[in-house]
């Protein structure tokens, strides 16, 4: 593209931006010939996929912003016209970033305009209670404007369909088609009104709902620290104690309240460093039974436990194991559900218990899908544990549920680290750590990617490698997805690139057998030990 053709199309786009902020950011670019920052603002379009849009907020089709949603919502609104729900409900929620209202009121403008109905929740709320909301209304499709744990700069776009659960493959290249084939925002028809703003008694409905995943007479005593870390979970997940009678939490003030700009965290992600600091000092504070985070749009629980005197983050994969042990406990019947980069610990409690389970591709799109699906989860904080409300995960139930088994244990003087000890003893010690790489430069992904195919290891912590699958080309069970997948005497790694961030990741699972509690100690340090060969083996075969 030519400087000409460049100034060119940002001017056209200038022209038909809705938004008088974006509107300023791009007249001044194109005042002062900033060529470097409109060709890549104009480089391309934000790609929308199984995530739907996820970008930094600014001004051109390489950012999140009104226009950029607008086509969005037309794109969806044609694929939904095309497929018979011509007059069918889409109900919209959205987080408390920046331009997450915008967006979300745009949405609703253009889906009436459309000739469907639409219905805005009524203010900032946790996207469960959006996911919950389209099965409860009989709705054709939802659309939840979030980032959820994304830096402060950015939004996101997420739709679902009618069932409930997010679009897969190919809902989400027919709505790309789509979108790609609106002209000018000067076609979408935007009214000023015409769409409803609900009230309360849907989210009402979705409280009354959480009583659900608790069972009657249960004990409601383990006490907490809770942390919204700046998002939209703090009134909710209060409701939703205070209905099950548990002690109400302790909050962490600095971050309790919506905050777009996350002040006190440089990534509102409960797993990255330093995010959890305030909560721990609460808890320091207020010695609690355990503490809770969720993320910022509360789809994610974060637990943490007093360890050796102090305090730690459970990893999702440990969180995963004890809500199935607790669930099995309490008789659960049906599948039980992961993504593949989760813990094979799963899968052994499943069998022991007669239930059935199921490995998907990453994702609660895909967990969700999963037939007769009782319980889900995926390692990075999601846990599905009432799939019949909310096929997705939800950070609310899962803290209920976690709360709870925390009181059970609590009755009997023991604790959740003591419940993962047994399932180390019962089923072997399942250790899992990830290496994760954010880069810049996108194509360093790519690179690695490529190396790893061409020259895959043989051997990974002086394990051998006896099994390398290119994920690319599916599996029996699983559809093709960009990911490799090795398989060790004892381990497994997966390594696969973020579809929400510009990560690399690379997920670790070793087994290490136990004899009894005594035998703890020691798996643990060989677990520990292969954990980091298997990180500095792969980092070197990776080239990151």
């Amino acid at each position: 593209m030519t400087t000409d053709d460049l100034l060119a199309r940002a001017q056209t786009w200038l022209t038909e931006d809705p938004d008088p902020e974006t509107r300023d950011e791009l007249a001044k670019l194109i005042d002062a010939h900033d060529v470097d920052e409109l060709a890549a603002r104009f480089s391309g379009t934000l790609q929308f996929g199984t995530a739907g849009l996820r970008g930094e907020l600014g001004a051109g089709p390489m950012r999140m912003n009104r226009s950029v949603v607008i086509r969005a919502a037309a794109g969806l609104a044609a694929y939904l016209t095309k497929n018979g729900r011509t007059d069918g409900l889409v109900v919209i929620g959205y987080d408390a970033r920046h331009k997450s209202e915008d967006f979300a009121r745009d949405t609703a403008a253009v889906m009436t305009g459309a000739g469907l109905r639409a219905a805005l929740l009524p203010r900032p709320l946790p996207t469960p209670v959006l996911a919950f909301a389209i099965r409860h209304l009989g709705a054709v499709a939802g659309v939840e404007v979030t980032a959820s744990h994304n830096p402060p700069r950015d939004n996101g776009y997420k739709v679902y369909l009618g069932d409930g659960s997010q679009i897969v493959p190919p809902a989400d290249t027919d709505i790309a088609a789509e979108i790609a084939a609106i002209p000018s925002l000067t076609t979408v028809s935007r009214p000023t009104e015409g769409w409803e703003i609900l009230d309360d008694s849907v989210l009402d409905a979705y409280l009354a709902r959480t009583d659900a995943v608790l069972s009657p007479g249960s004990p409601r005593t383990a006490r907490t620290v809770y942390t919204a870390m700046h998002g939209v979970g703090k009134d909710t997940l209060l409701a939703a104690f205070a209905r099950a009678g548990f002690p109400a939490p302790d909050l962490v003030a600095e971050q309790a309240d919506p905050d777009p700009d996350f002040p006190t965290v440089a990534f509102p992600n409960p797993e990255e460093p330093g995010a959890m600091d305030l909560a721990f000092a609460k808890a320091r504070e207020t010695d609690p039974d355990l503490v809770i985070a969720n993320d910022p749009d509360a789809d994610r629980c974060a637990v943490a436990v007093r360890e050796a005197g102090d305090w730690r983050m459970l990893r999702g994969d440990e969180v995963g194991a004890l809500l199935a042990a607790h669930l099995v406990n309490r008789g659960a019947r049906g599948t039980f559900a992961e993504s593949i980069v989760s813990s094979s610990l799963l899968g052994r409690i499943a069998e022991k218990a007669g239930l059935a389970h199921e490995e998907t591709l990453t994702g609660f799109k895909w967990i969700a899908r999963v037939d007769g699906l009782r319980y889900g989860y995926e390692e990075a904080l999601g846990y599905c544990v009432d799939p019949e409300g909310v096929r997705d995960k939800d950070g609310i139930t899962a803290a209920l549920l976690i709360t709870e088994l925390a009181s059970v244990l609590k009755e009997q003087g023991r604790t959740l680290l003591d419940l993962l000890d047994d399932l180390a003893v019962e089923h072997g010690l399942h250790a899992t750590d990830q290496l994760s790489v954010r880069v810049q430069d996108l194509s360093l992904i790519a690179d690695a990617m490529r190396r790893l195919r061409e020259q895959p290891p043989t051997r990974l912590a002086g394990l051998p490698v006896t099994r390398a699958e290119d994920l690319t080309r599916g599996t029996e069970k699983l559809p093709p997805t960009d990911g490799l997948r090795y398989t060790l005497e004892g381990a497994r790694v997966i390594v696969r690139p973020s579809g929400t961030e510009p990560k690399l990741k690379c997920y670790l699972e070793v087994v290490v057998p136990v004899a009894d509690r005594a035998g703890l100690p020691a798996a643990r340090a060989e677990a520990a030990r292969l954990l980091s060969a298997i990180k500095r083996d792969l980092s070197a075969a990776a080239g990151i």
